[in-house]
């Protein structure tokens, strides 16, 4: 079997994988891309309510623009935010279009190998194709590959409540009063799931400001609606991000907006608490606990907002190098620790730091981060550029950085940002590394604290969930 000759499989069809077809393309070698969705950006569709912090011009991969120009294709205007939704119909369906019959939808991978070599074999090991097994609805099909690109994400794993990184004791039996989503308050229906109620909300990123500041907006309309915002750490200067020193802006104003719930009274700020166990109390409603043994007053719904991690299962006979923290590549990882970096501290990478000991695999994407926070589509775009350079062996231009990200572009995420006025908003900036201040929080919102409230977060800490 000619290895060259066959394609390279690309698992996943969301914006890195999508980008990563496309510079293939460019460079004359075919990809195939495995998408377990029915339709492309299927992850991104999840969130589709969701308004992203970087504006369009900063969310079209250079490859795909030119592959799409030709088709009749309209660029959106490269200054504003896009949703979500906006960002799956208006690009990324359409660049699937345009790839066509390289991209194949409801597969999903179940094992990726090298042919005849499970992962103990060193005998003839990298003159070997890959072998990819996925499933669709016709049943279990295989297909062999020069190189695979592994762009499927983190989404489908959500982190737990329980702050050992296990399901919280009682987590389970709770989970139909629980979500790992940010919520679509704008559906009626799930509106009314939260409307009236007191809500826990666990995480401190951006996801959590984006839960805080939509519920805070159902409690202008819906009387009795409250949050509880649950927080490992203590509240400092940096707790709420960005603000004009942000150089995505939306990120600085949504953080404004979480800031604004606990001021105005519509959510209640408890630090220090990493929960154990969640309980029923005798009405059914939840009681986290903490492992300092406290117990929160019940709330009638929680919404987990921990961060992500990726699934590793379907490379189990695939010979990766992992930090052993963030499960990230071993190369990568350095960079991107949150426990060591400040948001601004991230350089672009590309293959060599995405390597493995199992030449020819490449994690992307959010999936390349590991459990780390955040992400860039940015960074995403430039990796798959080199990846893709490297596997066509034009090794000067894989090693070649074609990105410049803005000082704070290594935070991304998304947001609630509606109103353009509102990035103009003036706060401590996310990744000038502020001392620590006590912040002040309204007289309607008190703080359950087990430590003290002007305790600084780690480097970094700004930006994760």
């Amino acid at each position: 079997m000619s290895t060259p000759q066959l394609p390279v499989v690309i698992v996943g069809a969301g914006p890195t994988g999508l980008a990563a077809a496309a510079h293939l393309v460019e460079r004359g070698i075919e990809p195939l891309v495995l998408e377990a969705g029915d339709t492309a950006g299927s992850a991104v569709r999840g969130w589709s309510h969701v308004r992203l912090f970087s504006t369009w011009g900063e969310l079209i991969d250079p490859a795909a623009e030119e592959l799409l120009a030709p088709t009749g294709w309209t660029k959106p205007d490269a200054s504003t935010y896009p949703s979500g939704g906006d960002w799956a119909a208006q690009y990324l369906q359409p660049l699937a279009d345009t790839l066509g019959d390289r991209v194949r939808y409801k597969a999903t991978v179940t094992g990726v190998s090298r042919s005849g070599r499970d992962r103990i074999v060193d005998a003839e090991r990298e003159s070997q194709p890959f072998v990819v097994h996925f499933t669709t609805q016709d049943g279990e099909e295989r297909v062999f590959a020069r190189a695979v690109i592994d762009a499927s994400g983190t989404w489908s794993t959500p982190s737990p409540a329980g702050a050992s990184g296990l399901p919280a004791l009682g987590e389970n039996a709770a989970a139909d009063r629980i979500t790992y989503r940010v919520p679509d308050l704008k559906d009626p229906v799930v509106r009314a799931r939260y409307a009236g109620k007191r809500t826990a909300v666990i995480g401190s990123g951006a996801s959590a400001f984006t839960a805080l500041a939509g519920l805070a907006d159902v409690a202008q309309d819906e009387p009795g609606t409250h949050a509880v915002w649950i927080l490992r750490r203590g509240i400092s200067g940096s707790t709420f991000g960005g603000g004009n020193a942000d150089q995505l802006p939306a990120r600085g104003a949504l953080g404004l907006a979480a800031k604004a719930a606990v001021d105005q009274g519509h959510a209640d700020a408890v630090t220090g608490f990493r929960t154990e166990a969640i309980k029923r109390d005798v009405k059914g409603r939840l009681v986290l606990v903490g492992e300092d043994g406290r117990e929160l007053d019940p709330v009638d719904e929680v919404v987990v907002l921990t961060g992500l991690r990726p699934d590793l299962t379907f490379l189990s006979e695939i010979r990766l190098g992992l930090d052993e923290r963030l499960q990230a590549p071993t190369e990568l990882a350095p960079l991107i620790d949150p426990n060591q970096h400040s948001c601004g501290s991230v350089y672009p990478h590309g293959h060599r730091e995405l390597s493995h000991p199992e030449p020819g695999v490449y994690l992307v994407g959010m999936k390349s981060y590991g459990r780390a926070p955040t992400f860039l589509a940015m960074t995403g775009y430039e990796q798959v550029r080199s990846v893709a350079a490297a596997i066509a062996g034009d090794l000067e231009a894989a090693d070649r950085v074609e990105l410049t990200l803005p000082e704070t572009g290594v935070c991304g995420g998304a947001g609630l940002f509606d109103d353009p006025a509102a990035a103009q908003s003036e706060v401590a900036g996310c990744c000038a590394a502020p001392e620590p201040a006590l912040v002040q929080l309204g007289v309607g919102a008190p703080v359950v604290t087990a430590a003290a409230v002007t305790e600084k977060a780690p480097a970094g800490g700004c930006c994760g969930s």
